[in-house]
């Protein structure tokens, strides 16, 4: 029988996985508008959540979470913006630099240490994304920049969290990256449109899906070791492909997948690295 943390990330990458599938059905609309949608429905229910739990809203380092936040809106805009034509699985493989990226920035700003192990992980992934993106046509050049920038980007709010986390409260590190993005997302208003019929669904579903694999992410981690649930966040990207299969029709032939592979073997060599140093 799994453990309630197990189930729990289960369950978050799910959602999160649902959640950029609908993001990718959304893909008519303006990215900036779906980053809106997104944000504003975990607002909805984290702030009223704070009030009621009087959570502080300004928080001790206004000015970094401030700044964590606007590093969040680059990361999940620029995600969106690749996310409307490329295949899902193929954004979210290459998003997953993310977390080396956060390894070598957190090595230059938080003086930590990087092993040879972390090295080869960086290599190993890198080289799944030049298979990915020589062997599958489908993946533009402009798209692999944003997902790369993406990447970037997540990885600075890895740093970012990770410095925050024993300063701030949880919900008010992400209320802050919530409030950021609807205000920047406010700027292209004039590029938006108004939902139709079934459109709604997607539009209310993408921010509760987001909000039920933040709570559940959250919980898992409050329930267990980050070193047993760090390889289950992978489980995302399957679930991705599955979905990419069934709602969009996208298929791989065996070299993209291969790419695939080794952008996954990057990713769970940097956690075998994070887990033996944990232990040690």
């Amino acid at each position: 029988m799994i453990s309630k943390g197990i189930f729990f990330i289960l369950i978050a990458t799910f959602a999160f996985a649902i959640m950029n599938a609908t993001a990718k059905e959304l893909s008519n609309f303006h990215p900036m508008q779906v980053v809106f949608f997104r944000a504003i429905g975990t607002f909805i229910f984290i702030f009223p959540t704070m009030l009621i739990r009087k959570i502080p809203i300004i928080g001790n380092n206004p000015k970094l979470l401030f700044l964590r936040g606007l590093v969040g809106v680059v990361s999940l805009s620029t995600f969106f913006m690749a996310l409307q034509k490329i295949p899902l699985g193929s954004a979210i493989s290459i998003r997953y630099l993310g977390p080396i990226f956060g390894v070598v920035m957190a090595a230059y700003f938080l003086k930590e240490k990087v092993k040879g192990i972390q090295w080869l992980s960086l290599i190993i992934a890198f080289s799944g994304v030049i298979v990915l993106k020589g062997f599958d046509p489908r993946i533009d050049s402009a798209s692999l920049g944003l997902l790369l920038i993406s990447a970037l980007f997540v990885g600075m709010v890895f740093v970012m969290i990770r410095y925050l986390t024993d300063k701030e409260h949880y919900l008010t590190i992400i209320n802050y990256f919530m409030v950021v993005t609807i205000i920047v997302s406010l700027f292209f208003v004039n590029l938006w449109r108004i939902p139709i019929k079934n459109e709604w669904y997607s539009v209310v579903g993408i921010g509760i899906l987001g909000l039920i694999g933040q709570v559940f992410m959250t919980r898992a981690f409050q329930t267990e070791d980050t070193s047993v649930l760090a390889p289950f966040k992978y489980m995302e990207l399957v679930w991705a492909l599955i979905l990419g299969y069934f709602l969009f029709d996208e298929t791989y032939s065996w070299a993209p997948f291969f790419g695939i592979s080794l952008i996954i073997i990057g990713m769970l060599l940097n956690v075998y690295s994070k887990n033996k140093t944990y232990k040690e």
